[in-house]
């Protein structure tokens, strides 16, 4: 459908400019491509911009006029997106565009991420830089790079490259929602040097893929219950009860989504296919009983391949991999005491890749407590550690301390009850938002979050309510008119 799917709705403006986005290849760490589409936008209109050597910009936006001496308002989002594809989707986010398509009040995807995450939150802030409607003070669109993976964009950013001391991050997810706080991340990756011995003559190679999951935000759906896909492997394959050897095993793709898929290629002796079916039916049979209804759409298939592998894992070296697996916590391992229903700590098992000579298992800690997040992320450093990886641990980032006596807080729920007739929701979030970072950089940041409805973002289920859109769009407009007018 693409282009289609937006026709005729409202706000006009906001639709057209995310359309554009989607158009734009904008995998993390290569936004060339959007990067350049942004310096045209800025050199089109008119505004001046700055752009930094990590590929950060800032873009002045004049005041509606007689609002020149209002305070200056940061209006911030990030550039790239989640890519992310299911099984069999033929997509190349280095040079594809997204295909959008309508659905039931819904903007999704054929089979990809949408990219709403977070390309619906920098339209919004072109849209508000051109409506001729939106009434506003000086504006600086702070758009940042890499933000998923790892932040590196916003943690590069230099001192002075923003003026404004209020910012409005619109990288929120949930409609009716102010978010004052998040948790701080790191990454804690285990490597292990591949032990190879050859594979057993007359063996049959076995593809064992794990599908079917819903996976997601490794953040905000982390306590939904939903299965992974890597340690379901790890499980099925230490349950298995005959011999067998592993050639190749992977799983994931991204150090925050849980993982959907993981697949193992394991060399089976003929007679033994049968007792493989069987023993993965009942492992299903019995997985759905603790997942089913989190995820009932587990599946194990097992196909034999007509590749040719002459080598697999030593005996010893297969133990400790499947041992790791087994043995990495993974999901909530702590909830809040001060806000209620908010996961305080957590941990991702993320990803399993291998090289050759090298299998990497990557995984990914959040807290809003710094020391939690080193503890478990200690916890996990010592698992690899025993069964003899190296470990590298992510610089990580900080969290944002909620301050529940914000004047852009008191100020924004003023405007939500005026416009919208109820109280909004103050939450903070069990995710990485660059307002920490932000924070830590620029001391003194009055901030808040907030965005229209997104479901399934990291993953191809990936939608944003069209409704939810415009609502987002009249606060962020009631909001700038209010500050102008401070």
């Amino acid at each position: 459908m693409s282009k289609e799917a937006i026709k005729g709705l409202e706000p006009k403006l906001v639709w057209e400019h995310f359309y554009e986005i989607t158009q734009i290849p904008r995998p993390s760490k290569k936004e060339e491509k959007i990067r350049a589409w942004v310096r045209e936008w800025a050199k089109k209109h008119g505004f001046k911009y700055k752009e930094d050597k990590a590929g950060n910009f800032v873009i002045s936006v004049p005041a509606t006029k007689g609002y020149e001496k209002s305070p200056v308002v940061v209006l911030q989002g990030h550039l790239d997106m989640v890519c992310e594809k299911n099984k069999g989707t033929k997509h190349d986010f280095e040079n594809d565009p997204i295909k959008i398509k309508r659905e039931n009040g819904w903007i999704t995807a054929e089979g990809t991420t949408l990219g709403a995450d977070n390309g619906i939150g920098v339209a919004a802030g072109m849209a508000a830089a051109l409506d001729p409607k939106a009434v506003h003070g000086p504006l600086e669109l702070l758009l940042t790079v890499d933000e998923e993976t790892g932040m590196t964009g916003v943690s590069a950013l230099k001192k002075n490259f923003i003026s404004g001391k209020i910012l409005l991050n619109m990288d929120s997810e949930e409609d009716g929602v102010f978010y004052v706080g998040c948790s701080g991340g790191q990454d804690t990756v285990g490597i292990f040097d591949i032990q190879w011995t050859r594979a057993k003559s007359g063996n049959q190679p076995v593809e064992v893929l794990v599908t079917g999951l819903k996976g997601g935000h490794s953040g905000l759906d982390i306590h939904q219950g939903r299965a992974n896909a890597i340690k379901l492997l790890g499980y099925l394959l230490n349950k298995l009860e005959f011999p067998f050897q592993i050639a190749q095993i992977t799983g994931g793709s991204l150090r925050n989504a849980i993982p959907r898929e993981a697949e193992a290629v394991l060399l089976v002796n003929p007679n033994d296919i049968n007792k493989l079916r069987k023993q993965v039916k009942e492992f299903v049979k019995n997985s759905l009983l603790e997942f089913g209804k989190a995820d009932p759409g587990l599946e194990i298939k097992v196909k034999k391949l007509n590749d040719k592998f002459s080598k697999a894992f030593k005996n010893d070296f297969e133990k400790k991999v499947i041992d790791t697996i087994v043995a990495l916590p993974h999901g909530v391992i702590a909830m809040s005491a001060d806000i209620p229903d908010l996961v305080e700590t957590s941990t991702n098992l993320a990803t399993v890749s291998m090289d050759g000579k090298k299998l990497t298992v990557g995984t990914s800690q959040r807290s809003s407590i710094e020391s939690a997040k080193d503890n478990i992320s200690a916890s996990v450093s010592a698992i690899f550690k025993l069964a003899g990886a190296k470990v590298s641990i992510g610089d990580g980032y900080p969290g944002w301390k909620p301050n529940m006596d914000s004047p852009l807080l008191k100020l924004s729920k003023e405007v939500y009850k005026k416009l919208f007739k109820k109280e909004p929701e103050i939450k903070a979030i069990h995710a990485g938002l660059e307002t920490g970072l932000l924070g830590s950089k620029y001391p003194g940041l009055d901030m808040i979050s907030f965005g229209p409805t997104i479901l399934g973002a990291h993953s191809p289920d990936e939608k944003v309510n069209i409704k939810d859109v415009a609502k987002f769009y009249d606060l962020l407009k009631g909001l700038l008119k209010k500050l102008a007018k401070k």
